[in-house]
């Protein structure tokens, strides 16, 4: 029963197969700079089958990614893309969606460059409600510098920055994002490729601000100095903490200590930022 995925994975349509993965990437660029066996991989194969899922082309997208291995995302997929310095992906997200609304912004970033330096920018994005899909490659550690521990790194855990391992409680980005004012919140991870290409679908098709939490491994920089040092291991690690939000109701509340809960988590129906402001505008316009 702790184990939520095999008791829902068939809820889940299976994603065709047969599209071609070359139409949606810059096959200059590959392969990618990404450790072997990254979560980022499935991450950025999630991505592009939710794309394909909700018929958005390549022109008809935009990834904005930051500083850190997420940060590559916005390299390696062949839409409008633009790359910001680290922790101001969405002010840059919420410019381009407010300048071209009819445009789907896909906003890539990791749990130091959204929760820590983009923390204040995370806030205010879901309070507007603004149509911008957030996707959190949440993996406990500034992986690309080092390995320092950053707002999500489980407490007791070993870094650079915490040699006698982190002593601050972990960061909940989807409480924070539910918190805010954020209308759809989800979390899954890269160990269940089919369950985040639905829920990243899911978030896409939202009006509103989107926040998916994506649960990834970086076994080279957390994972090998806390008990995880290959990538597969990890990844079995992270699929043996998640929990379905659909049975959670029916666990002890000692089954779900150091659990993650994974599913469709908050949906709410509230007016858009653009469209609220495209009224605003003809209105001013009008008076004057």
């Amino acid at each position: 029963m702790a184990n939520g995925y095999p008791l829902s994975a068939n809820r889940y349509p299976p994603t065709d197969m047969s599209f071609n993965y070359e139409t949606y990437l810059r096959n200059d660029k590959m392969p990618t700079q990404w450790c072997s066996g990254c979560g980022l991989g499935n991450l950025m194969k999630a991505i592009i089958r939710a794309m394909t899922d909700c018929g958005i082309g390549n022109n008809d997208a935009s990834i904005i990614s930051g500083i850190g291995c997420s940060g590559r995302m916005s390299s390696y997929i062949d839409c409008n893309t633009l790359h910001t310095p680290h922790g101001r992906t969405l002010p840059y997200a919420t410019g381009l969606k407010l300048s071209r609304p009819d445009k789907h912004v896909i906003v890539v970033s990791g749990d130091g460059d959204s929760m820590a330096i983009g923390g204040n920018h995370f806030i205010h994005t879901c309070r507007r409600n603004i149509d911008i899909t957030l996707i959190v490659a949440n993996n406990f550690t500034y992986g690309l510098t080092g390995g320092q521990f950053s707002p999500t790194t489980p407490a007791n855990s070993w870094a650079p920055t915490a040699p006698y391992g982190t002593l601050e409680p972990q960061f909940d980005i989807c409480e924070m994002a539910q918190a805010s004012g954020a209308t759809f919140v989800a979390r899954s991870t890269v160990a269940n490729l089919k369950h985040l290409t639905e829920m990243i679908r899911l978030g896409l098709e939202h009006k509103g601000t989107s926040v998916v939490e994506v649960i990834s491994n970086c076994h080279v920089n957390f994972g090998r100095r806390n008990k995880h040092p290959e990538a597969p291991e990890m990844v079995n690690w992270i699929r043996q903490c998640c929990v379905d939000q659909d049975v959670i109701e029916v666990l002890p509340l000692e089954d779900l200590e150091g659990k993650f809960v994974v599913g469709v988590l908050s949906k709410k129906e509230r007016p858009e930022y653009t469209a609220q402001w495209a009224k605003f505008v003809e209105k001013v316009q009008h008076e004057h």
